[in-house]
């Protein structure tokens, strides 16, 4: 029992747990999709599964559309319904939990984490990019996320329509399994390159080229919820500096706004002071949320939009399987226009 205790005191296992959770579920999700594709692929000579909804999460484009028109039109599009209520979760989180997507949920933001881990095991140590470097990198990923939101934000509503009722987006989540399965060899060496350097630069994706991170790096500015230092008891020993991810001088700041931070509070866990760095909603507040209950809150928010979508009917599509036979079938040939 002491042993357990002592496991869940540390935030980093907690973290790692709810991240594992998630990763099982989105390659179950990945395995079910993969089958129910090859199904209309192979003209019905592999069985027929049923489609799982949770492959929408990878749609982020689409989902905003969905969530632009439904907010102008109130129409509940019923082509990607998941993907606008995971995008919907995602937002909700990063506004009032900051970017908690990324440091506990999101599997790339997994992979790159233990990938820059393995490589500082290996190298005994990772590398950051000279400021004159590493600043103009950062805004790649925030000149990304300012051309998509505006493209969705121009469009008219007539042109939201057609897409997203338009063959095109309806196995948008197709094509995005043929990138992977059927993968040109530019695909293969650009993520080969891209893994390379997360082996030396910590989470070398996020940081600097991830719109959907970028998204929700804005938003969690607002969050209320923020790493809190109290600098009566902190002794500036900078191992909680030393300890993040994303390079914040945490040891000089009361709250930590910054729109690179995860809360994937490795500086907690690193503080050798007690009650130095929390999770507060205020500065001054005295209330703080313990790690577990940050984990349990995320993870809470999650099932209850989910399982909200799934109760009222706005988690399965409505695409029936003649059609996606037609269109699987012709995936090579179905353009952006139809």
């Amino acid at each position: 029992m002491q042993k357990l205790k002592k496991f869940f005191i540390n935030g980093q296992n907690i973290r790692f747990l709810v991240q594992a959770g998630f990763l099982l579920i989105i390659l179950w999700i990945g395995y079910r999709f993969y089958d129910f594709v090859n199904f209309y692929a192979t003209g019905g000579l592999k069985p027929l599964v049923t489609r799982p909804p949770g492959v929408e999460g990878f749609l982020p484009i689409s989902s905003l559309m969905g969530l632009r028109y439904w907010l102008l039109t109130g129409d509940f599009n019923p082509v990607h319904p998941a993907g606008m209520v995971l995008l919907a979760v995602f937002l909700f989180t990063a506004v009032f939990m900051k970017k908690g997507f990324c440091g506990w949920i999101c599997p790339v933001g997994f992979f790159s984490e233990y990938t820059w881990k393995t490589g500082k095991k290996l190298f005994g140590r990772n590398f950051s990019l000279p400021k004159w470097l590493d600043y103009p990198l950062r805004s790649v990923k925030y000149i990304l996320m300012i051309f998509f939101v505006y493209a969705v934000l121009t469009m008219s509503i007539p042109d939201l329509k057609a897409f997203i009722y338009g063959s095109y987006n309806k196995i948008a989540d197709v094509r995005m399994l043929l990138f992977f399965t059927q993968m040109s060899r530019l695909t293969f060496w650009v993520l080969i390159s891209l893994f390379v350097l997360s082996v030396f630069v910590k989470n070398f994706w996020c940081r600097y080229l991830c719109p959907y991170g970028a998204l929700l790096g804005f938003l969690s500015i607002f969050s209320p919820l923020k790493i809190t230092r109290n600098p009566e008891t902190c002794t500036g020993c900078a191992d909680c500096t030393n300890a993040c991810p994303a390079n914040i001088k945490v040891h000089t700041l009361q709250r930590i706004r910054s729109d690179e931070c995860m809360s994937c509070v490795a500086c907690v866990d690193a503080c050798p002071e007690k009650d130095t760095l929390k999770l507060r909603f205020r500065k001054k507040s005295k209330f703080h949320l313990p790690i577990w209950g940050y984990a349990a809150i995320l993870v809470g928010i999650f099932l209850l939009f989910t399982i909200t979508a799934q109760v009222t009917g706005h988690w399965k599509n409505n695409i029936p399987q003649t059609e996606y036979h037609q269109l699987i079938k012709r995936v090579d040939n179905v353009s952006a226009e139809h």
